[in-house]
C-alpha cells in the first residue's frame, strides 16, 4: 500500500508505495523523498539461501544489495558488500500499525553504528497523504 514515512521529529520525510508483483513472488518499494530523493528496491525470498534479498537504488546512482530475515518480531537485512562499511535496515512492526524503519551503517565491521535513516511508516488512508 501507500505510506507516509515521518521522521523523529514529526515530519514527512517521504512517501513510499509497497506492493506485491510477479505473482506475489516479489516486493517492489517505490521512494519518494521529500527533500528529493527518489528510489526503488525489489525485495524477495531466497529459498535457496534461506534469506531474504533486497537490491535498492536511488536517482543519485547509489546501490545497496542487502540480505537477512526475520529477528525476532523485526525484518533485519544487512549489506552484502566485503570490507569494513556494513548497513543494515530493520523494519519492527509496532501496536499501532505503523512500521519503524532504522538504517545504520558501520565503518567498523560492525562494532559501532550510526543512524543513517530512522522514520515511522503509517499508511495511508483516503486523503491522508501528507
Amino acid at each position: 500500500g501507500d505510506w507516509n514515512v515521518i521522521d523523529p521529529a514529526g515530519k514527512v520525510a517521504g512517501h513510499n508505495r509497497i506492493e506485491a508483483i510477479l505473482g506475489g513472488c516479489a516486493i517492489s518499494e517505490n521512494w519518494d523523498g521529500t527533500a528529493g530523493n527518489r528510489a526503488k528496491s525489489y525485495n524477495a525470498y531466497d529459498a535457496q539461501s534461506k534469506t531474504w534479498q533486497q537490491f535498492w537504488v536511488d536517482a543519485r546512482g547509489g546501490v545497496l544489495h542487502l540480505s537477512g530475515g526475520l529477528e525476532g518480531r523485526s525484518m533485519v537485512l544487512r549489506s552484502t558488500r566485503p570490507g569494513a562499511h556494513v548497513d543494515r535496515i530493520t523494519w519492527t512492526p509496532n501496536d499501532d500499525g505503523t512500521v519503524r524503519q532504522l538504517w545504520q551503517s558501520s565503518e567498523d565491521s560492525g562494532k559501532t553504528w550510526k543512524i543513517e535513516f530512522d522514520g515511522r511508516y503509517e499508511r495511508i488512508r483516503h486523503g491522508n497523504r501528507a
